[in-house]
């Protein structure tokens, strides 16, 4: 209990100490800078998507190809490196849509690419997004299970 009380005092006396030195971030600025970035990649991701639409492309396959656009551009600019750049002044407009989950492939792979294409790129490249992708895949599962269990009745 000593102890416990001790590291709660330790703990507290430091974060005090700190306090003054801690910069304030700028939050209003930055969820500006998320907002516009954001509206700005679905607004260029809008247009578009109308522009494959009034050239003669079914919906369907003109959302496909602006969302494997988004990815293969996130992906681009991840692997010769402006994405971070981007994304520190950005923040999560630029995270949060499907390029988030792009750079969160890519990033992990091109960090290990000097161990090899298998053992580098190939093994780390479902690093971060691994747990996303299961998870994903098992709630999916869990709700197709239950539509048909439900559908049953």
């Amino acid at each position: 209990m000593k102890k416990e009380v001790q590291k709660k005092d330790i703990e507290a006396g430091y974060a005090a100490y700190v306090k003054p030195f801690t910069p304030k971030p700028p939050y209003l600025k930055n969820c500006l800078w998320a907002f516009f970035t954001g509206g700005s990649i679905c607004t260029l991701a809008y247009l578009a998507n109308n522009l494959l639409m009034e050239g003669g492309m079914e919906e369907k396959n003109a959302q496909t190809l602006v969302t494997v656009g988004i990815i293969m551009i996130a992906q681009l600019l991840t692997a010769l490196g402006p994405f971070d750049t981007i994304a520190k002044t950005a923040g999560a407009g630029v995270i949060v849509p499907i390029s988030g989950f792009a750079n969160s492939m890519v990033a992990p792979a091109m960090e290990y690419k000097k161990e090899g294409i298998v053992l580098g790129a190939g093994a780390k490249l479902f690093t971060v997004a691994g747990p996303v992708l299961v998870c994903g895949i098992t709630a999916a599962t869990a709700a197709g299970v239950i539509y048909w269990i439900a559908g049953l009745f």
